[in-house]
């Protein structure tokens, strides 16, 4: 075995994939951008190199620099994580010449399989079932339309390199066919640097459903059973779960046979993932399901495997890329128990799960032995807008998949994440619906049910009684202070808090909630605050702890909560759910973006891909004007009313801020 190992990588996995090479002795070494120069993944190194500007094409995707970082740092090992390198051919090469061991599968392995075209050709010719479709080189767009056409509609355009959903569009019209296609052809581009696409049926009730395999340099390969990951939007996974809900073991043997079949056809070695989409109109069934891909790296659901079978996947890896064989035998792998896993996003579920970026100013997950969390920032680390936005993964194991998703909600409702928007209430949503629960799954249940996963919020006397509470107390703590520093400070004149001459103390609190203004009538009497809330009267009492956490007593109903100061607020977070309370200051008045109303403006750092309107054209609420990629994905901004276009601001391939006027309207002023 070797004694040193870089991970070229960052965030959750880096830390994950040194966690495990500190338990076998080795050296762990870090790169790291000039954002992620105090990152948590930099902190848990042993050592850090420093590899270029923030941007990934300067820094992590450059692999002269990785090198490099390797031989000043002397490590003898590289492993690539996912995403980045990992299924770069150049890079896999790269090492294998400058003597670092490849923590992956070999360089013709990867180029076997890094084109999706030319692995589904290799694949037919193993015998692996594969999706009907066009997987060859034309790609002028009338020619894949009439392909398209041929298959039948729906069809799924894929970016022929790559993965993640990137460059992936479901057209179901063959009137916006060509649209969709130039869509997918930008991202794919901006993703890979090759636009190209294939066009295949899209399967109307399909199970994603994929195979760990393994396999070592002495003619070994096994898999390590299945999981299922059909729960995605905007074709990323969201909750991945082994072993897959239904399937009979007929199946899962076929399936695993055909993955194997596949590794060895390209001579694999190392961990690797061979993704087969499944019809679920019928139900599972071995003669239902075909070859999407195969991925040549370590996947991020790789977690809820090792759960069941209980291994060390990374572990795996760092032995068979050190040449030693397998450590286990097909018929010696075992399926215990059932595992659920859940990525949490800085994003916003309300808002299209536009990602989010910020301080997490608090991050406190509750202690559960049967939960796992692989976490790639800590609180007060700062999400980027650089890179991926994911946060961390939550993994939930059960004997059955009842408990394990018992456990996975209780979870995700202890948990208190605040900064930037998540979808941590979305998750429990997801994990507490009916027809989830019943396992009536495919890759279109979140657009199907997005409606009830993403329920109109409504302030509760509950949930607002907390947060009085909590901005009360927070206030008297403050009030105090600044009346030690008064020459008075035991005068109820010096007091702030509403109190009145001969009464309690009564007062017309203001808030701005969700966009709305609210004006709550409370009274203070005996160390409790009596409150307005639709129509009626409420009674809340409580503490709140120097750790921000409340205990508070609302019309008889105890509760705990969490409060967090913001710059212009607080949140409060009850059972997951975190609502951000916005306190006017009269004196805070924005006179550069005043006279803005009338503007579609960037929710983000980002970059222009296109410019969908121009000056004078007459719009809807709700039309395409603008594409903007940010945070790696794609974006399209809308108009917020009807109107007419004044003035475009901006052109394809302008970089913006946050908040930049993209398009004004006539009268918005």
């Amino acid at each position: 075995m070797f004694k040193s190992l870089l991970i070229a990588n960052r965030g959750e996995i880096a830390v994950r994939i040194m966690r495990t090479a500190r338990r076998l002795g080795l050296r762990t070494i870090a790169v790291y951008s000039d954002a992620d120069a105090g990152a948590y993944h930099v902190r848990e190194a042993d050592d850090a190199v420093h590899i270029g500007a923030a941007a990934a094409k300067e820094s992590y995707l450059v692999i002269e620099r990785i090198i490099e970082a390797a031989k000043r740092s002397g490590a003898e090992a590289i492993h690539p994580g996912y995403g980045f390198l990992s299924e770069n051919v150049a890079f896999a090469e790269a090492c294998e010449k400058a003597g670092l061991v490849f923590v992956g599968p070999p360089a013709s392995a990867i180029r076997a399989m890094g084109l999706k075209d030319a692995a589904k050709a290799l694949m037919e010719k193993a015998g692996v079932p594969v999706v009907p479709g066009y997987h060859g080189e034309m790609q002028d767009a009338r020619f894949l339309e009439g392909e398209a056409q041929k298959i039948g509609y729906p069809v799924l355009i894929k970016a022929v390199a790559g993965g993640g959903g990137k460059g992936m569009r479901r057209v179901d019209d063959p009137k916006v066919f060509e649209a969709e296609l130039k869509a997918a052809q930008r991202e794919a581009g901006s993703a890979f640097g090759d636009e190209r696409v294939l066009v295949e049926k899209y399967v109307a009730r399909p199970r994603h459903i994929e195979i760990q395999v393994f396999a070592d340099a002495h003619g070994n390969a096994v898999y390590l059973h299945e999981r299922d990951c059909s729960l995605q939007r905007r074709h990323q996974k969201v909750i991945e779960e082994a072993p897959a809900p239904g399937m009979p073991e007929a199946m899962r043997r076929a399936m695993g046979e055909a993955a194997v079949a596949a590794a060895k056809a390209i001579g694999y070695r190392g961990a690797g993932t061979v993704e087969f989409i499944a019809d679920a109109s019928k139900g599972l069934s071995a003669d239902a399901f075909w070859f999407m891909e195969m991925n040549t790296r370590l996947q991020v659901e790789h977690p809820v495997t090792e759960a069941i079978t209980g291994t060390d996947l990374v572990e795996w890896q760092l032995r068979v890329a050190a040449g030693e064989a397998l450590p286990l035998a097909q018929g010696d792998i075992p399926l215990n128990g059932h595992a659920v896993e859940v990525r949490l996003y800085a994003e916003d579920p309300a808002n299209n799960f536009f990602p989010s970026t910020g301080r997490l100013t608090r991050m406190r997950l509750p202690g559960d032995a049967a939960i796992r969390a692989d976490m790639g920032v800590e609180e007060g680390d700062d999400v980027s807008l650089f890179y991926d936005p994911m946060i961390g993964k939550i993994i939930a194991h059960g004997e059955t998949r009842e408990a394990a998703l018992s456990r996975l909600r209780r979870f995700l409702r202890s948990a208190e994440v605040a900064g930037p928007k998540t979808n941590l209430a979305f998750l429990a949503a997801v994990a507490g619906h009916d027809a989830f629960l019943k396992a009536d799954i495919d890759t279109g249940f979140i657009d199907r049910h997005l409606a009830a996963l993403l329920p109109a919020p409504k302030l509760d006397a509950l949930t607002l009684g907390a947060a009085l509470v909590g901005h009360l107390a927070d206030r008297a703590r403050k009030t105090e202070a600044a009346q030690r520093a008064t020459r008075d400070p035991y005068s109820p004149w010096a007091a702030s808090d509403g109190w009145v001459l001969g009464g309690g103390r009564r007062q017309v609190l203001t808030f701005t909630l969700d966009g709305e203004a609210l004006a709550i009538p409370v009274r203070m009497q005996g160390g409790a605050v009596r409150f307005v809330h639709e129509g009626g009267e409420h009674v809340a009492s409580g503490t709140l702890g120097p750790d921000g956490g409340i205990v508070a007593t609302v019309d008889s109903v105890r509760m705990k909560a969490a409060f967090v100061p913001a710059a212009r607020g607080f949140a409060l977070i009850r059972e997951g759910v975190v609502r951000d309370f916005i306190v006017p200051d009269p004196l805070d008045v924005d006179l550069v973006h005043e006279g803005e109303v009338g503007a579609l403006k960037s929710p983000m750092p980002g970059k222009i891909v296109a410019v969908l309107t121009g000056a004078g054209a007459a719009v809807k609420k709700g039309a395409a004007l603008v594409v903007m990629e940010a945070m790696k994905m794609e974006q399209t901004l809308a108009a917020p009313a009807d109107g007419v276009v004044e003035a475009v601001n901006v052109a394809a391939g302008d970089q913006v801020e946050a908040g930049a006027a993209l398009v004004t309207f006539e009268g918005g002023d």
